[in-house]
């Protein structure tokens, strides 16, 4: 591949060129960037390969050509936390985002069963993206059940930590009557078993399709895949299929720890495309596009469910539903997490710890130090001073989700509202020297890096003015962030490659029209190991 007259966007304090270059691709590699115009695309020897090219692509007597016509290239992107199976799902699932009450929600699931729209296959109607904190009224089970008969719902909250279902439901699943939502480990439990319904399957392997396919029009050439069950088995599979524009590191929840260990993977070794454990899966591996990830712990709960676990009492801990858990709920206890955290490390597998809250953050910084495993705060939302220099300290990285404090902010100033301050603190981070990783925790906010990379740079939804301004990041540092480690392309690195229709760090006038910018950005094309994986208009 020959990608013609571009310009390199300078990541990550590496320099760029001035002027527009030609890039060559072998293989999967950069094999050389010229200035433009220097080689001309022609005939190519077999010896002019890369080593380890394919030998399709060295046996093409011509490159393949991408004018880029002076657009601007980046390294691809990537979603440091998505549940691909969640996002992939999420299209065919009632949306209940923007609902202001019990009732509201309610009525969207009544009017929907009223519709005469015919049930998934699965017999389940599913809905998600409410957010119950600021709601006047409480989600009751009875509530539910007044608008949906004897069909089974299930909603999952925006932020994924809840579960409001109606009595066919809790039926369904071998649950006992209750009146109210299923919070956390409960909730989770079921969560996991909705890939598994009959006729899930089908439903969700189509929806993968979509979904990474609008990825790779994004630029994202590669995701961390945090989704429950089993996706250091499927994701071979689903490669074979087809499903193969994105690099996926998948992650591994304590319920199947025992399986990835007793197959010896450890975090970035290649899937095996053969049954977990067998001869076969020795033998034969897929390629570097699905490795194994982390082991990921779930230590508390969330903001918007009022269940992330604090060190003091919410604000308003006394009335509504957080005065049965008046800091939250810890799902891990310490003397849990870290023998977890110990057996995981022991075994090569890095971790990424979930802990919104303070509390479950020193409990998870504990863990990191007491064995030593390496890896990431997966969110690290309400953070003190003095955990952001233990995280310098341990080396631990911060994996975060500009777009949540959008959702987050009016919930933490009821919330949270005397420590506001220590939400989402980026640039405490980068002051610190912690690495930092962007993503989206998909379907919790959209797919999206240039949304998320926007929250970073200008912390407002709205006309508002920015949400603590001075934890605000530039463009700049937003990138870096959002590139794998990567820098700006050069020659000998792998072939992932965005190029943009405009330069991501124009100067702007000020932080919301950098933002602006962000958001509006239009990806021409998109490159996957030297492979096109989206072009603008074809």
């Amino acid at each position: 591949m020959l990608v013609r007259n571009v310009r390199l966007v300078r990541v990550g304090g590496r320099a760029a060129p001035d002027g527009p270059v030609d890039v060559e691709v072998a293989g999967d590699r950069i094999a050389a960037i010229r200035p433009a115009g220097s080689r001309v695309a022609g005939r190519r020897r077999r010896s002019a390969a890369a080593p380890g090219a394919h030998p399709a692509t060295a046996d093409r007597p011509r490159p393949e050509v991408l004018d880029a016509d002076g657009r601007w290239a980046v390294p691809g992107l990537w979603d440091g936390h998505v549940h691909l199976g969640q996002w992939a799902a999420s299209a065919a699932r009632l949306d209940l985002r923007g609902t202001r009450s019990a009732a509201e929600a309610a009525e969207r699931v009544g009017r929907r069963l009223r519709s005469g729209v015919p049930l998934p296959a699965t017999g389940v109607l599913v809905g998600w993206g409410h957010r119950s904190a600021a709601w006047p009224d409480v989600p009751t089970t009875r509530l539910l059940d007044s608008v949906s008969g004897g069909i089974p719902v299930v909603l999952a909250s925006g932020d994924a930590h809840h579960g409001w279902l109606n009595s066919a439901a809790l039926r369904r699943f071998g649950l006992p009557p209750r009146d109210s939502v299923l919070e956390e480990d409960a909730w989770f439990a079921v969560f996991g078993r909705l890939a598994s319904l009959p006729g899930a399957e089908a439903e969700l392997e189509a929806g993968y399709g979509a979904v990474l396919a609008q990825a790779a029009a994004m630029g994202v050439v590669g995701v961390v895949d945090l989704e429950f069950g089993d996706g250091f088995r499927a994701w071979p599979r689903r490669l074979a299929s087809g499903l193969d524009t994105l690099r996926i590191r998948a992650g591994v929840y304590p319920e199947l720890l025992d399986e990835v260990i007793a197959a010896g993977l450890r975090t970035g070794d290649p899937l095996p495309s053969g049954p977990v454990g067998s001869a076969e899966a020795d033998a034969v591996r897929t390629p570097g596009h699905a490795v194994m990830g982390p082991l990921k712990v779930i230590a508390d709960g969330s903001l918007s469910s009022r269940t992330a676990y604090c060190s003091t009492p919410y604000a308003d801990a006394l009335v509504g539903p957080a005065a049965q858990h008046p800091r939250g709920v810890q799902n891990y206890p310490r003397d849990a997490l870290e023998p977890l955290v110990a057996r995981a490390a022991a075994a090569g597998l890095s971790v990424a710890l979930h802990a919104i809250g303070d509390a479950a953050l020193d409990d998870v910084l504990d863990a990191f130090e007491a064995t030593g495993a390496r890896g990431s705060v997966e969110h690290a939302q309400l953070v003190r001073p003095e955990q952001v220099s233990r995280m310098a300290r341990l080396g631990v990285g911060a994996s975060v989700q500009p777009a949540h404090l959008l959702d987050d902010r009016d919930v933490a100033e009821v919330c949270w509202a005397d420590r506001t301050a220590w939400c989402f603190p980026f640039r405490d981070f980068l002051r610190a020297g912690v690495g930092l990783r962007l993503g989206s925790d998909a379907p919790v906010s959209p797919l999206d890096p240039w949304l998320a990379m926007a929250a970073a740079v200008h912390r407002s939804a709205d006309a508002r003015p920015a949400w603590h301004p001075e934890q605000a990041l530039t463009a700049a540092e937003a990138l870096a962030a959002s590139t794998d480690g990567r820098r700006t392309l050069a020659a000998g690195e792998v072939a992932d490659i965005a190029i943009l229709d405009d330069d991501p760090l124009a100067p702007a006038a000020d932080a919301a029209a950098a933002a602006r910018r962000l958001r509006e950005m239009r990806v021409w094309a998109t490159v996957m190991g030297g492979r096109v994986t989206h072009r603008a208009g074809a």
